[in-house]
């Protein structure tokens, strides 16, 4: 199970430093410093893949003043690419072009690929050759970090009811989940092979606020993004990782202490959007497999199983 056995590495809540000191920072270090063995080394050039993607766009922001060298990918450009941004346009199934984007490259953000569910050859292309194909690039140009944006959706066909820990065996709700599940492996794979330092987040819903009911469980406010984004690309002695990526959530589904254990402290609630969110819901159909699942309707999508015997067995 992904992430299990490096739980044990770290200190009990009562031995633990503050959050800066976590990350191997100081109060008055530069961003994109850490501390290796008492001495700072920075990491500028950071590669985001799939930043023209809603979730991109929103890093493209967040993380220009973090990253001086920060460098962004794509298929297509951005419609709104500024001035003093460096965009290199690469497939991800096509390697030459991803090592291109990926020379002289110490840190990636792995956001590429195909977003919501699809058919299998476009899965597969995109988010399960592609990844291969961007991890290989990486180890080429002999990248240090790597962050993976897996999603809730590998781990979507838990109940609702259920509180789920980073080490639970995968539920792919979907093609697309299964292709994240894959990128977890593909990440540990990379990570003790080869030694860059791997973090999968599984990813909620990257939003500035959350829209129904389903959302208040697994919303991530985008600066809380950034914060997990810097714990997998500046923390010292990172090997492999799984988080969630959520906020605070008071109705989350997910045990993301370990997310804390590294540092992580969100400063997002979904509980201040509960009125709104729960006013939109009604507007909603009702949905028996999606509203049960944490996955909502991935889930329900072509869902062919007797409902009422999977729900017993869940």
């Amino acid at each position: 199970m992904l992430g299990m056995d490096l739980m044990s590495q770290y200190p009990p809540k009562s031995s633990r430093p503050e959050a800066w000191r976590v990350l191997g920072l100081s109060r008055n270090m530069a961003p994109g410093t850490q501390l290796v063995h008492g001495e700072r080394q920075s990491m500028q050039r950071v590669l985001v893949t799939g930043a023209a993607g809603g979730i991109g766009t929103y890093l493209r922001r967040l993380l220009k003043p973090v990253y001086s060298g920060l460098v962004i990918s794509d298929m297509k450009q951005p419609a709104d690419l500024e001035s003093d941004e460096k965009f290199i346009k690469a497939d991800l199934t096509k390697p030459a072009e991803i090592e291109k984007a990926c020379e002289g490259i110490e840190g990636i953000v792995h956001l590429g690929g195909f977003s919501v569910e699809g058919p299998w050859e476009t899965i597969l292309n995109a988010n399960i050759i592609g990844c291969y194909n961007l991890f290989e690039a990486a180890r080429k140009a002999g990248v240090k970090r790597i962050i993976f944006a897996s999603s809730n959706h590998a781990v979507g066909f838990y109940p609702r009811t259920t509180t789920i820990p980073t080490e639970v065996i995968p539920r792919p709700d979907s093609r697309y989940g299964l292709s994240k599940v894959f990128g977890e492996g593909l990440g540990a794979l990379y990570a003790y092979k080869h030694g860059i330092g791997v973090t999968s987040l599984r990813i909620g819903n990257v939003n500035d606020e959350p829209i129904d009911v389903r959302r208040l469980s697994i919303w991530l406010k985008p600066e809380d993004l950034v914060k997990l984004i810097r714990i997998g690309l500046e923390r010292p002695g990172l090997v492999y990782e799984v988080m969630y990526g959520v906020s605070d959530n008071a109705r989350s589904w997910y045990d993301n202490s370990h997310a804390a254990e590294l540092g992580y402290k969100p400063e997002g609630r979904s509980k201040d959007y509960e009125a709104a969110a729960f006013a939109a819901q009604a507007k909603l159909p009702k949905d028996e497999a999606g509203d049960f699942y944490q996955g909502g309707t991935f889930c329900s999508s072509e869902y062919s199983a007797d409902f009422a015997t999977m729900k017993s067995k869940s």
